[in-house]
């Protein structure tokens, strides 16, 4: 692979959902870092688990664009990298009556870093993602530690 052609890291997210609340926040969220060319979708799954632990894919193809909340745009991003395997396990972690958003996504923001960096022969030999509620949860207790060290 050329460093012209470089893809940035890609990322996997699940994203439970309540379907009473899909009201197009989350998906419109979403196009935003698309149209801005912070990522790139290559797939997007939208699943179903019902109260008794049934579970079932939605297809988003024909829908209307406000069903799902706006998951619609993303029909068709399918590139292939997800199998049965990964909807299983993704299924597996959703509570019952939920919906869940499943995507795969490219940091296209990090195209021109990877390209850089394979042009001058590095390697990745570490990487890690640091969940974001996690990382909130730090911050907010040192805010929290600051302030009463303050008082």
């Amino acid at each position: 692979m050329t460093d012209d052609a470089a893809l940035g890291p890609i990322d996997f997210l699940l994203l439970e959902l309540d379907p009473d609340h899909m009201d197009g926040t989350v998906a419109a969220a979403l196009l935003d870092l698309v149209d801005r060319g912070v990522v790139t979708i290559l797939d997007l799954l939208v699943i179903r688990k019902e109260a008794d632990g049934t579970v079932s894919g939605i297809d988003i193809e024909g829908l209307s664009a406000d069903a799902l909340g706006g998951f619609t745009a993303f029909a068709g991003a399918r590139s292939g990298l997800l199998g049965d395997d990964d909807v299983v396990e993704a299924a597996a972690a959703v509570e019952p009556a939920r919906a869940a958003a499943l995507i795969v996504y490219e940091n296209t923001w990090a195209r021109g870093f990877v390209g850089a960096a394979l042009a001058a022969g590095a390697e990745v030999v570490a990487s890690t993602r640091l969940a974001a509620d996690a990382v909130n949860e730090a911050l907010d207790a040192l805010e929290r530690a600051d302030q009463t060290t303050e008082s």
